[in-house]
């Protein structure tokens, strides 16, 4: 931790940082193309190790195709995967695609469920896809954490958690829950422009310069 970090209190870091992210970003909307909270559901899972860019190339085709469970189920895994080919491990996800609309008509009357314990049950379903239904579908208060979100935090001093089931809880700590839905999409947004993975420039992240990480 350096010395700037230290006269700063993690309260005032955080309060800060959503300051720049409120002015840089007043409007947060999804990233992935979807028309309800099946189609998002759907879309968060094929994120996964892949970029929205390329989900967002796909998702047309399929939901074009079955954008409802029960045609989805009409859809063999292999014509599914032909259309979703292009993303990345697509042969598991066209399994967990159509398995999941499976279990949504026999579990749920074909419905997505509004609570994290059936969301998690379904095929391919992780913390953090159930988290962005939650959150973005349904407007639960929510704070999806991914390896960007993870990398983030840590860089910005917000939390030292070694995997990001630790950050999401350090992270809903330190941020009111009535702004956990915004800042997780703001925090993917800044990522992208200012703070990068690979060929970061901090005299180029405001927020950056500001906690000095």
């Amino acid at each position: 931790m350096t010395k700037k970090e230290k006269a700063m209190p993690i309260g005032r870091r955080a309060q800060a940082i959503q300051q720049i992210l409120d002015q840089l970003y007043p409007d947060t909307p999804i990233p992935l193309h979807h028309e309800d909270p099946y189609t998002l559901l759907v879309a968060v899972l094929l994120s996964a190790q892949s970029t929205d860019k390329g989900v967002n190339k796909v998702t047309p085709t399929l939901f074009k195709r079955a954008n409802t469970p029960k045609k989805m189920v009409q859809l063999s895994v292999e014509e599914i995967q032909q259309i979703i080919r292009t993303v990345g491990l697509s042969p598991t996800k066209a399994k967990n695609i159509h398995k999941l609309s499976e279990q949504l008509i026999e579990r749920h009357d074909g419905k997505v469920p509004e609570n994290f314990g059936d969301l998690e049950a379904l095929a391919g379903v992780g913390h953090k896809t159930a988290s962005v239904v939650m959150s973005q579908a349904f407007g639960h208060p929510a704070f999806p954490v991914d390896t960007h979100i993870h990398r983030l935090a840590h860089r910005w001093g917000l939390s030292n958690g070694k995997n990001v089931v630790q950050t999401e809880k350090d992270l809903k700590r330190i941020f009111p829950k009535e702004h956990w839905n915004k800042l997780h999409l703001q925090m993917i947004y800044f990522g992208r422009e200012y703070c990068k993975a690979l060929g970061h420039h901090k005299a180029k992240c405001p927020i950056c310069l500001l906690v000095s990480v």
